[in-house]
């Protein structure tokens, strides 16, 4: 049974590398979804909040990645 959960977990792996960024990508991706639909913004700003944010979240993901690889 442990090689089941060996084999899990490295499937996992394939695809979340790093916890904290993907709950960050998935929290953006809950308050886009909540917040810009507002009528308010104008058709082009929406797309590029919702990018801004996924790129900011991209880019502290990879410095901290970046920073543990450094320290190994």
């Amino acid at each position: 049974m442990g090689w089941l959960r060996a084999v899990l977990r490295s499937l996992i792996g394939l695809f979340v590398d790093d916890a904290a960024g993907a709950a960050a990508i998935v929290l953006w991706l809950a308050v886009a979804w909540w917040l810009l639909p507002a009528p308010a913004l104008p058709a082009p700003a929406a797309p590029a909040i919702l990018f801004a944010g996924l790129a900011a979240i991209l880019v502290v993901t990879a410095m901290r990645g970046a920073r543990r690889g450094a320290k190994r």
